[in-house]
């Protein structure tokens, strides 16, 4: 499911967010608005950062090979890391320099009215953008909190998406509030302030999605949830304790799980094997993204240290 609603949260990002660079950059070039200008870059490394995390679902796709035994599913991270450098470098850095200097040396706008229009267009079409991204995020996030589901997610693409829509909006919106300004004012610093603000906005987001792509990317273990489902699952049957426990996501769909667990004593080989195959069997029941598990018979000893 969670490949699926990243799929189709994108295609529907990549899609509003394209129509709406096009509109912006047509809006800059007839009214001069720096605001526009920033917004139109946003758009434009929106688009590409789309098909970034399109690039990262296809290759995370690749079959295991002897130099990656445990296949390639972490290149989503990689890239949605990606994704979160781009909307720092091109989106923020750029609508901060431009803000600057459109305060330092403002300039008049010519046809106003023409980016208000734009922005009203854009605000729609990335509403819907983003009311997508909403309606896939919901059929995983259970009852997280929407912070507590981009903190916790271990599927990139919808947190990227969620983050990267809801900063078009505000974006959107103070785009339209710096060129409402200037029209209402006269004032063309506005447009510069407007300007400045969206490159403070994008600069938080980025900064949100870099931290917590470069936690997915260096390796994450399972969610306190999971871990209490394995904990509960692999402590039962002919396990009497679980000496130690490391969980890690390979992808987003892929947890390794790694356990020495001790057996009760006087087991045959056969019912060693046995117990090993039922535990595994209850852990992916639990917890089906655990598809790969290693569990270690051994002795409990109150010396041994997890």
């Amino acid at each position: 499911m969670s490949a699926g609603g990243s799929t189709k949260a994108i295609l529907a990002a990549l899609g509003a967010n394209a129509g709406i660079a096009v509109a912006k950059f047509v809006g800059f070039l007839v009214t001069g608005s720096s605001s526009m200008l920033a917004e139109s870059v946003h758009s434009v490394a929106d688009t590409s950062n789309q098909g970034l995390l399109l690039l990262g679902q296809k290759t995370s796709q690749r079959r295991a090979t002897k130099e990656h035994p445990f296949g390639f599913g972490r290149d989503r991270y990689f890239y949605s890391f990606i994704v979160a450098l781009m909307l720092f470098s091109l989106g923020s850095v750029f609508a901060l320099y431009e803000g600057i200097h459109k305060i330092s040396h403002p300039e008049a706008l010519t046809s106003p009215w023409v980016a208000v229009i734009i922005l009203v267009l854009a605000i729609g079409l990335e509403s819907y953008s983003f009311y997508t991204a909403i309606v896939e995020s919901k059929k995983i996030k259970g009852d997280a909190t929407w912070w507590g589901f981009i903190r916790q997610s271990r599927t990139p693409e919808l947190p990227v998406v969620l983050l990267e829509d809801a900063g078009a909006l505000l974006g959107l919106v103070l785009a339209l509030l710096g060129v409402g300004m200037t029209l209402v004012t006269g004032e063309p610093v506005w447009d510069g302030i407007g300007t400045l603000c969206i490159g403070v906005l994008l600069g938080i987001i980025a900064i949100i999605l870099i931290v917590e792509m470069k936690s997915l990317l260096i390796g994450e273990g399972a969610t306190a949830a999971e871990l209490a489902r394995i904990e509960d699952e692999l402590a039962t049957g002919k396990v009497e304790r679980i000496i130690h426990l490391r969980t890690q996501y390979l992808g987003p769909d892929e947890l390794l799980v790694a356990a020495k667990i001790a057996l009760r004593p006087g087991l045959l080989m056969e019912d060693v094997a046995q117990a090993i195959d039922d535990a595994e069997a209850r852990i992916r029941a639990a917890v089906p993204a655990a598809r790969l598990i290693y569990l270690e018979p051994d002795l409990y000893r109150t010396s041994v240290k997890a």
